[in-house]
């Protein structure tokens, strides 16, 4: 009989700790962070206070119910990967019945909260969001093609655009823009952690491209979304959306990525490499995040 870690374990009942921790807290802070700023970049001073409110917590319940429902999915994969094997369902401090209810009211009560107090459109890209993380990317993509992460990277890239349509209620073109970049961000950002845990996911049977593919492979496309992503980043720049403080930081950023991405081509490239180029992406999403703000209020220009 195969190990389970949740063979070993001794679980009392659940806590509000193991609910905390399947809803992927800081995943969401991320989420959360970026439709936050599409919120403020979709108009000249402040977004107006309920919509601001409301559309946040509504976003980051959807993303809550999404990280749940992933568990769900994910936890027979989960016993198998040293990265996952703690969690609170591999572990059995939860069942997948608790976990799925817990997803299901988070997730109705985003739906009625935008909805209600925001907007239909709103709900309706947030709802396909959710559908897409949860069900087309883990119950499908994730394992049964090398390229999951660049396909089901569009409901990972839509917060932005979600904190914009909360504002205004329509899909703005500028607001493509800030999906555009995170969508080219994540295959990178992804990818390095796929090397890192790339013997995790080939004991899950999980078909992440250095599994399909090998290490070389991975590294070289890390290398070219790399150069896709700096050149997505400079459009809010070239577009007249956004000025000389993010132009600066946008670029400082993007020569720090690729020269990660150059050195992890390297054949004597160290072994831990790969999880500080993960880490720092995760900076430079918030960081350029950041500097989108920033920005729209300074508004510097030539």
């Amino acid at each position: 009989m195969p190990y389970s870690p949740a063979q070993d374990a001794a679980p009392g009942p659940a806590t509000w700790r193991d609910y905390y921790e399947i809803g992927k807290p800081k995943v969401v802070a991320l989420i959360v962070f970026t439709a936050i700023v599409g919120m403020f970049l979709a108009v000249p001073g402040l977004p107006p206070l309920d919509a601001f409110a409301w559309g946040s917590l509504g976003i980051g319940l959807a993303a809550t119910s999404a990280a749940a429902i992933n568990h769900v999915v994910d936890r027979r994969f989960d016993e198998k990967m040293a990265r996952t094997m703690s969690r609170p369902i591999p572990t059995g401090h939860l069942n997948a019945r608790q976990a799925l209810t817990y997803a299901a009211v988070v997730g109705v009560l985003s739906m009625l909260l935008l909805w209600l107090l925001v907007n239909p459109l709103t709900a309706v890209l947030t709802f396909l969001s959710l559908i897409g993380y949860a069900v087309l990317y883990t119950v499908w993509l994730k394992h049964v093609t090398p390229q999951n992460i660049v396909i089901g990277g569009a409901a990972g890239a839509a917060p932005p655009v979600l904190g914009w349509t909360a504002i205004t209620g329509h899909v703005d073109p500028y607001a493509l823009l800030l999906f555009l970049i995170i969508f080219a961000w994540t295959p990178p950002h992804f990818w390095a952690l796929a090397i890192a845990r790339r013997d995790d996911y080939a004991r899950a049977g999980i078909p992440m491209l250095p599994v399909a593919y090998g290490i070389a492979f991975t590294r070289l496309h890390i290398l070219l979304y790399t150069i896709l992503l700096i050149i997505a980043t400079l459009l809010p720049y070239l577009t007249g959306m956004s000025g000389l403080v993010y132009l600066a930081v946008a670029s400082a950023l993007g020569v720090v990525f690729i020269r990660y991405a150059i050195q992890l081509r390297r054949p004597n490239a160290p072994g831990h490499l790969p999880m500080t180029v993960f880490r720092y992406s995760i900076t430079y999403l918030m960081v350029l995040f950041a500097a989108l703000l920033v920005d729209h209020y300074v508004n510097l220009r030539f």
